[in-house]
């Protein structure tokens, strides 16, 4: 067998300061949204919903990493495909758990809840499904839909690691066919029934590619950082090369393009369509500093990723990276608070109210931060049995007829 992996010339990081910040984030996170919830609940539903839909976020990009590895048989992704898993994992009990407050709250948040369907139309076409009941029966449905994926997915993958047998590939491969259907419908609805129906009137064919366009790009920048984290540490030294860190970096760049074209193809067909139950979504989003927070998702969330990552070399300069990753979270924050947080300040960004949304955020950062800790260092972090191992090592494997076929004939003319 021959391989081509260089080790890690850099020496590792010290994490040892970091350890208690996932503690700290809870307890500060804790603290602000207390406040916030006693102070204006309404304020305190809408900052916990814009930081619950940024972690399922990227808790989504990872279970997608997962079955596209399945799906494509790919080598290079062999590295990264266990703590994908645990993104994935996050989806239940954990997210679930961090719903709750949105399903008691969903009546301060979702004005529809507090309507009576027979003088609105447009809300006598959705029931019962915009009810409070049914509002619970379809959260239900589809945190159930992803635990049964994602549990499914880890749990074979770590029976391989155990057993080495070829039908633990099988099962996973089989989970992911019908797991990437359901992936696409269970995702659409979600984006559909917990942030657009926040103005129900509002309508969009391509609001689910949407959303999943930030889910592929924030999952993609996360799965990125941890592995330069991982890298870095030596974690996954013997199955890591450039050429993984290049493959992440050209998809980050690939989901920055597709954002964008769903974005603004959504955009053009609505403001082209000129209907009035259609546009008053982004008139609503020109006023006063939603304009700013407009343009900055054009040049932040667009060009300028589109244009630092468009250089090949880039995509495996890790000091660059780091920045890009971090930007891309951002960003993903501006986005959902741009979708979710004018219905309730249609007159511009609640500024006063950013300590709130940070402690929401910080809330939910430490506990999930802590639960993928935790996973991570219970199981090996990487598959050591996957079929495509040694592909991902950089390892050639010599057959016995690839030996016979070098191997001079004794007598023979050379």
């Amino acid at each position: 067998m021959k391989s081509s992996h260089e080790p890690n010339p850099l020496p590792p990081l010290d994490l040892s300061g970091w350890r208690k910040l996932p503690g700290i984030l809870m307890v500060a996170g804790a603290v602000l949204s207390v406040t916030g919830l006693a102070v204006r609940p309404a304020e305190f539903g809408y900052a916990w919903l814009v930081a619950f839909m940024f972690y399922l976020s990227i808790a989504l990009g990872g279970l997608f990493l997962v079955m596209i590895h399945h799906l494509t048989d790919a080598g290079w992704s062999v590295a990264t495909r266990r703590f994908c898993e645990h993104l994935g994992a996050l989806l239940f009990p954990w997210l679930a758990i961090l719903f709750v407050p949105v399903l008691l709250l969903a009546p301060k948040i979702y004005t529809w809840m507090t309507l009576n369907p027979q003088n609105d139309r447009a809300l006598s076409a959705k029931w019962p499904l915009f009810t409070w009941p049914g509002f619970c029966v379809a959260s239900l449905i589809l945190f159930g839909i992803w635990w049964l994926l994602s549990s499914r997915l880890r749990y074979w993958s770590l029976q391989q690691d155990e057993t080495g047998d070829p039908a633990c590939t099988h099962r996973m491969r089989f989970h992911s066919g019908w797991g990437i259907l359901a992936f696409a419908a269970t995702l659409t609805f979600a984006s559909v029934l917990w942030m657009k129906s926040l103005q129900y009137q509002w309508a969009s064919t391509i609001y689910g590619m949407y959303f999943f366009g930030s889910c592929a790009f924030v999952g993609v920048a996360t799965v990125y950082l941890i592995t330069m984290i991982l890298q870095r540490q030596g974690v996954l030294t013997s199955v890591l090369r450039d050429n993984q860190f290049y493959y992440l970096g050209t998809l980050l760049f690939a989901f920055t393009l597709f954002y964008s074209y769903v974005g603004f193809a959504q955009y053009f067909v609505i403001w082209n369509g000129n209907i009035p139950d259609e546009t008053f979504w982004y008139l609503i989003r020109e006023n006063r500093s939603w304009w700013a927070l407009d343009m900055l998702l054009i040049f932040g969330h667009f060009l300028l990723p589109f244009l630092v990552l468009l250089p090949i070399c880039v995509k495996s300069n890790f000091k660059i990276m780091f920045g890009v990753c971090l930007w891309a979270w951002a960003m993903n924050f501006a986005d959902l608070a741009f979708n979710i947080l004018p219905v309730l300040h249609p007159r511009g960004y609640p500024f006063q109210w950013l300590w709130l949304q940070f402690g929401c955020l910080a809330f939910m950062g430490g506990l999930l931060a802590r639960v993928f800790l935790k996973n991570f260092s219970a199981h090996a972090p990487f598959p050591k049995r996957d079929p495509r191992l040694l592909e991902a090592m950089g390892i050639k494997y010599e057959t016995p007829e690839d030996i016979a076929a070098t191997t001079p004939i004794p007598g023979g003319h050379p």
